[in-house]
């Protein structure tokens, strides 16, 4: 039943959207993939099914966005150093790697020149030696602009400090270790053909092929729903899909989660991050992922983050053989929320498990700073911190010892995240007071003088 559900917001997305051919893939953790594919490929040889290859877009940025933090983390390159330290560009050298990630460098939107008139764009290094000719259209880290320009010049980038193509790089780097053998760089025979559908009739011409030459790392790639499910379950849950972290660390995975900018000043509906587009869904939940566009075909490649009934590595890919139908880039959302609705993970039962260690025990319980009163937990073998009026659904705040200093932990995700809880304790060993972020925190609600509350004024 739960699956009849699926096919059905999807058949009325095919037609409602006048969508030719249509791939849809969910995935998650707990279940087999879900695959479903509708219309027709417009391919004779290669009738639509799976296997169907259909372009991306700049859903391609994800995978260039990766590479970059691939050789961030193994110090080829600073996101926070020009560019012009590592490629030998005749313009606009100043922008940083961060910046061009969160389309908040300046950059015009594509490179210099018509292309999408002549439908011929530049090679790689006619993209670079003409980037003087492109315009900073905004100045830097002034708000956001889209533009493939940016990503193209760090797909470049990469080749460069890796000593290869970006073709190259992304095989044996991304595609070939996560065993997406279904994606491309170029068009395979199993193509689709994509279409611009008539608005005022049932006509359709199929697009132009169009190779994006140097380009390419902004828009250039083909796939299939399945596939392209499966990234997006690498790029929200990178622990289920890369455990052993070959392609990159989760907590790399994580950091470009995190939103750098608003794409719209006073919506503040979507965000991006370092390469990724986030979409809030209410109490904590956030679709990670990108859509993409190319003539005669739309895609939208998103994993679903928190939320009650969440597997985990839970994603959806939807690909459309229209370069018009806002209906694929709806779908991969409502089939996300579906999936929590209609078939939620199960929940798990909880078992008693090892107490706090000897020398935290005494932080247990709850505390006072600021007026405020917080609870300290040991949950899952960690330290964890809450307000005691925050909702359930805020995660705690967590600590980790340092390193032959049990007495000091660093606070490694939620509040005050970064920051030093340090413990002061008797004559005996237990601790009465802490420091956190440099704030006391007490048994007793105090005033910052040290006084108790209680004892009003004197």
């Amino acid at each position: 039943m739960t699956t009849s559900r699926y096919e059905r917001v999807a058949r009325r997305a095919q037609a409602d959207g006048r969508i030719p051919a249509l791939s849809v893939a969910l995935h998650r953790a707990d279940r087999e993939p879900w695959v479903l594919t509708l219309g027709e490929s417009g391919n004779p040889a290669h009738p639509l099914g799976p296997d169907t290859r259909f372009r991306i877009g700049s859903v391609t940025k994800t995978f260039t966005a990766v590479l970059v933090m691939q050789a961030r983390d193994e110090g080829l390159i600073d996101l926070d150093q020009p560019v012009g330290a590592y490629l030998d560009v005749p313009a606009h050298g100043d922008a940083t790697p961060r910046r061009l990630l969160s389309h908040t460098a300046g950059f015009q939107r594509e490179p210099y020149g018509d292309v999408w008139d002549t439908l011929i764009s530049p090679d790689a290094a006619k993209l670079i030696e003409e980037l003087d000719r492109a315009e900073r259209v905004l100045p830097n880290a002034r708000r956001f602009h889209y533009s493939n320009l940016g990503l193209a010049v760090l797909g470049q980038l990469v080749a460069k400090v890796r000593g290869g193509t970006w073709e190259q790089i992304l095989q044996e780097r991304i595609l070939t270790p996560l065993g997406l053998n279904a994606t491309t760089v170029q068009a395979p025979p199993q193509a689709a053909v994509g279409y611009v559908v008539d608005a005022y009739s049932d006509a359709a011409r199929p697009e132009p092929p169009v190779a994006l030459e140097g380009v390419g790392p902004a828009a250039q790639l083909w796939s299939t729903a399945s596939d392209m499910a499966k990234w997006a379950a690498f790029l929200t849950s990178p622990e289920l899909i890369d455990p052993d972290g070959r392609v990159l660390a989760a907590g790399t995975v994580d950091e470009m989660r995190w939103p750098l900018t608003t794409t719209d000043e006073t919506l503040w509906g979507t965000g991006f991050g370092l390469g990724l587009i986030l979409v809030p869904e209410g109490r904590r939940v956030v679709h990670v992922g990108h859509d993409g566009a190319m003539p005669g075909f739309l895609a939208a490649v998103y994993g679903r983050r928190g939320g009650e009934g969440n597997p985990g590595a839970l994603a959806c890919a939807v690909l459309g053989s229209s370069g018009t139908a806002g209906q694929t880039n709806e779908l991969v959302h409502e089939l996300l929320r579906l999936a929590v609705e209609l078939d939620p993970a199960e929940i798990r039962p909880w078992r008693i498990a090892p107490p706090a260690p000897k020398a935290y025990r005494s932080v247990l319980g709850r505390w006072w700073s600021e007026g405020s009163e917080f609870v300290f937990a040991w949950h899952d073998g960690r330290l964890e911190a809450r307000l005691a009026e925050a909702p359930a659904d805020r995660p705690p705040a967590v600590f980790r010892p340092l390193p032959d200093r049990p007495d000091v932990l660093r606070t490694i995700s939620g509040r005050e995240a970064g920051e030093q809880l340090r413990l002061t304790r008797d004559d005996s060993g237990a601790v009465v007071r802490m420091h956190w972020a440099t704030y006391r925190f007490t048994r007793w609600q105090e005033g910052f003088d040290g006084g108790r509350a209680s004892d009003g004024h004197e």
